[in-house]
């Protein structure tokens, strides 16, 4: 596969830093960007999938959205790992809560991805169903949290293939079985690519919604109302 990809559109991966954050939706990206960077230039767009680079206090920092679900943020972060020479992803993203004590916007550091999904078996015949984040970077997300005096939460996701589940008890099945914290899409993927090709790979999350209480954000504040979580992830990059 050469330069531009069949997803990526930018003619040389120097367009990119070698920190890349990565929402699942692009308009938050877009936001990401035009509010916490300067000098920015859009080096992506195919399919409306938009990415940007620009600075964050110096640094050379990129912005990227992934789609929802392990196979969209499989296929972007796999090509900006190989091919744009990307040395780290965060996903900045949003997540159910599992938990009553997790609130509406608290933020979430992940240790861990647990998952039922086939991803990392059928990719690299990887057997484990839990795929940890990298060190190294997840351990910067913590030393950033605590500069900005930002609290959070630290510990394992649940990162499934289904939105809409009507089997089974997933607090019994996934909660308390696995002690998931609560539940997103993407990171499990993210973490397996990160292991296969040797680079890293952190995931934060704020609440979005809770499955226990069932309170819910908008879709705008999901897009505009994290900022907690972004500047976290921009310093830690």
């Amino acid at each position: 596969m050469s330069i531009p990809t069949p997803h990526i559109a930018a003619k040389n991966k120097d367009l990119f830093g070698k920190t890349v954050l990565m929402p699942g939706d692009p308009l938050r990206a877009k936001f990401i960007a035009e509010t916490y960077l300067t000098d920015v230039t859009q080096v992506n767009g195919v399919r409306n999938m938009f990415g940007y680079t620009g600075y964050y206090k110096g640094e050379k920092v990129s912005v990227m959205g992934s789609g929802m679900g392990m196979p969209s943020i499989g296929i972007y972060s796999y090509e900006l790992f190989k091919f744009y020479d990307v040395e780290r992803i965060i996903r900045v993203g949003s997540m159910g809560a599992y938990s009553s004590e997790l609130k509406l916007y608290d933020v979430v550091i992940v240790t861990d991805s647990y998952s039922e999904s086939s991803f990392a078996k059928v990719a690299y015949d990887y057997d484990e169903d839990v795929m940890p984040s990298s060190h190294g970077i997840t351990t910067r997300l913590q030393e950033a949290a605590k500069k900005l005096e930002i609290s959070y939460r630290l510990g394992r996701i649940h990162s499934s293939d289904v939105f809409y589940r009507h089997q089974g008890d997933v607090f019994k099945d996934v909660r308390d079985k696995h002690n998931c914290l609560g539940v997103e899409m993407e990171s499990f993927a993210l973490f397996s690519n990160a292991r296969f090709l040797g680079k890293e790979a952190a995931c934060i999350l704020t609440v979005s919604d809770s499955l226990v209480t069932h309170e819910a954000t908008s879709a705008e504040e999901r897009q505009k109302s994290f900022n907690k979580m972004m500047e976290i992830a921009l310093e830690a990059a």
